[in-house]
């Protein structure tokens, strides 16, 4: 019994994870190396010993100690990378036979969702790369063939001219579209398809960058894509959840922007539980953090605040394009200062809501939200103009009852779907 237990837990585990977990075991000592000194040195200021180098930073024997672990555990930990860089074509071989599961697909993309951009930024492998899927088959694009020719690892034999794309939320992924309700297995894509024609398509990548950097990738991925496609787009729909959608806006404009040929078949986006204007949770956290940094004994544990993505904190408002938060230090309590991108021209968009209240109500319309993502935010409105969202009244529909993980799976809104893309 032990036996298979142990077997059954290490089946998401991968012998080339090795290179991956000392990266990251590295980056854990010196981060709490770190927080300690912190603290250290918060304690002797209080006895009017001053600092390092730095405010955090100490001196004299203590730095020197401090300094020394820092040293020794970047030495060693850069010793143990490069002698599993070199032995990785071997760890690889060692799980050519293993499949792909979703309780692995998931821990490494909620890792992603928190600290993806430091994965990017660290060269480290768990960072996931924007990939498009059919039937949990990755579409390959190979930047060497000419973009027009076919993908011959396109798995698709009767690839349709209608394409639906699904674009996953916050530390989420692909697998997740594949839900069940009340025992019943619910995937908008795939109920889509056999009602209105359409090949679903999913996206799967990493939520903890930039939602703008996340939104140029897609605006050039996809214009690869449609040119590989097997047979000629004629209607492409976006369908995306939660931080998907700030995503998908994105994309659309500087798609346009760039005068790319994908926007012009862009027919339809249906967005549920998009936080346009922002999620209240990450500017609880953004304050919390700001509180800490004000004493110098929780000082130091800003740095675990601070630890959370570029992804996580364009939630705060709902940035979607790059001069939203460029030159700016997004874990400062800075007031919302985005700028106006409204829905894209020629392209029919839809919002649905979710709300945990049980009827229509001042409260519920206003307050309540499906536990993420507030009313207001998720149908686009703002006080300010150039802010709003110009949703039509026929194209928003609020569901009751419902949180937010709830619109990933549940028939009713399949129908709404079928209703609006239709």
């Amino acid at each position: 019994m032990v036996t298979q237990a142990s077997t059954k837990r290490f089946k998401h585990f991968y012998a080339s994870d090795l290179r991956g977990l000392g990266q990251l075991a590295t980056q854990a000592t010196v981060g709490a190396t770190r927080i300690a000194e912190g603290v250290h040195q918060s304690v002797w200021r209080t006895m009017g010993i001053p600092s390092g180098s730095v405010p955090d930073k100490t001196r004299g024997l203590t730095g020197f100690v401090y300094k020394n672990i820092y040293t020794v555990t970047e030495l060693v930990g850069s010793g143990i990378d490069k002698i599993l860089e070199k032995q990785q074509p071997w760890l690889e071989s060692l799980d050519e036979d293993k499949t792909e599961t979703v309780a692995r697909i998931s821990v490494l993309s909620a890792l992603n969702g928190v600290m993806g951009d430091q994965l990017v930024e660290k060269n480290n492998q768990f960072a996931i790369s924007m990939t498009f899927y059919y039937q949990q088959v990755p579409l390959l694009l190979d930047d060497n063939l000419p973009l027009d020719a076919p993908l011959p690892s396109f798995p698709i034999p009767q690839a349709k001219s209608k394409v639906l794309l699904m674009i996953h939320g916050l530390c989420m992924n692909d697998r997740l579209w594949q839900g069940k309700h009340d025992g019943v297995e619910v995937d908008h894509g795939q109920l889509l398809s056999a009602s209105l024609g359409y090949t679903p398509v999913y996206l799967r990548y990493n939520t903890g960058l930039h939602t703008s950097q996340n939104g140029r990738q897609l605006s050039e991925l996809i214009e690869q894509f449609v040119k590989k496609w097997p047979t000629p787009i004629e209607e492409l729909s976006i369908v995306a959840h939660s931080m998907g959608g700030l995503v998908a806006r994105s994309a659309v404009h500087y798609g346009q922007k760039q005068a790319m040929q994908w926007p012009d078949i862009l027919k339809k986006m249906v967005f549920l539980g998009t936080p346009h204007q922002g999620a209240p949770l990450e500017r609880i956290g953004n304050k919390f953090g700001v509180i800490l940094s004000k004493t110098p004994y929780t000082a130091p544990f800003n740095l675990l605040s601070n630890l959370r993505s570029a992804g996580i904190t364009d939630l705060r408002y709902g940035n979607v394009i790059d001069d939203d938060w460029q030159g700016a230090d997004r874990f400062h309590n800075m007031p919302d200062e985005r700028c106006g991108v409204p829905l894209p021209q020629g392209v029919d968009c839809f919002a649905i809501a979710a709300t945990t209240a049980s009827q229509k109500s001042l409260l519920a319309e206003r307050l309540i939200g499906d536990g993420l993502v507030p009313l207001n935010s998720a149908l686009g409105c703002h006080t300010v103009n150039e802010r709003h969202l110009m949703f039509a009244e026929s194209d928003q529909k609020v569901f009751y009852e419902m949180k937010h993980n709830d619109l990933l799976s549940d028939p009713q809104v399949t129908q709404q779907l079928e209703l609006w893309l239709r």
